[in-house]
């Protein structure tokens, strides 16, 4: 005879005034649920748009390298040729991030007013680690709402008490991984196979920007998609600082 922790356990059926997901269009769904009496949750998906930007980090022996594509676009529209896709969270602390335009900005700028809150009531920063929690929690309720946040991030620094680099990948189902490399969008496709070739823990910073340079090579070769070059920035010791990255060399085609 089974235990009561061996019995197979069914699914609970749904809610009073709650149903479940019928595979239709959200146009159609809605329709159906006004008729029924119900809602259906809305599950964040990534769009095509969101795939084409690019997001990419590597860490080194004492820093973190986060660039991020300088191209807004809709679809297939470039709406803005010069967009800053990362927030500076503290001194030793950035994030990037890609997904539907309302709701990276809004997102992003949520989690840094928090983390420059904390700093102004303690007197301390949080370290990147203690962030990337916090932020993926806040990712782990928003998917659980009936508006969830459809976000992709990187988030990178330099602890200030260890001075060690670190970088977290971040999707927007609230997957959370430290990285030693990291890539959202089509760019995975085509720069973690050259990442893994050549990035060890120790590179130095100009080694960095030599593995992004052979990244951003194998973009505009590969990719149909003019992303508008790649805005760098590298967080250290001393503090975020800007990189001033070649965006017009011309790259031989395949």
């Amino acid at each position: 005879m089974l235990s009561g922790a061996e019995f197979p356990v069914a699914p609970l059926p749904p809610k009073k005034n709650s149903c479940w997901r019928t595979g239709r269009s959200g146009a159609a769904e809605d329709d159906l649920g006004a008729r029924l009496g119900c809602s259906f949750a809305r599950l964040p998906y990534t769009t095509t748009t969101a795939k084409m930007e690019v997001l990419l980090g590597i860490t080194g022996k004492d820093f973190t390298i986060i660039a991020a594509s300088k191209a807004a676009m809709r679809g297939a529209t470039v709406l803005k040729a010069s967009d800053d896709k990362t927030r500076q969270l503290n001194k030793h602390t950035l994030m990037a991030f890609s997904g539907e335009a309302g709701d990276t900005v809004q997102f992003a700028e949520y989690i840094q007013a928090n983390a420059q809150l904390y700093s102004m009531r303690n007197e301390t920063d949080l370290s990147p680690s203690a962030i990337s929690h916090f932020v993926r929690g806040e990712l782990a309720s928003s998917l659980r709402s009936r508006k969830p946040y459809n976000v992709n991030l990187l988030l990178g620094g330099v602890d200030p008490i260890t001075l060690k680099p670190a970088l977290y990948w971040m999707d927007y189902l609230a997957s959370m991984a430290p990285v030693p490399y990291a890539a959202h969008g089509y760019a995975q496709y085509y720069c973690l196979s050259i990442l893994d070739k050549h990035h060890h823990p120790d590179i130095t910073l100009g080694q960095g920007i030599k593995i992004l340079n052979l990244c951003t090579d194998e973009l505009k070769r590969r990719m149909p998609i003019d992303f508008k070059g790649m805005l760098v920035k590298a967080v250290t010791k001393d503090g975020v600082i800007d990189i001033e990255f070649d965006d017009d060399k011309v790259v031989k085609s395949a």
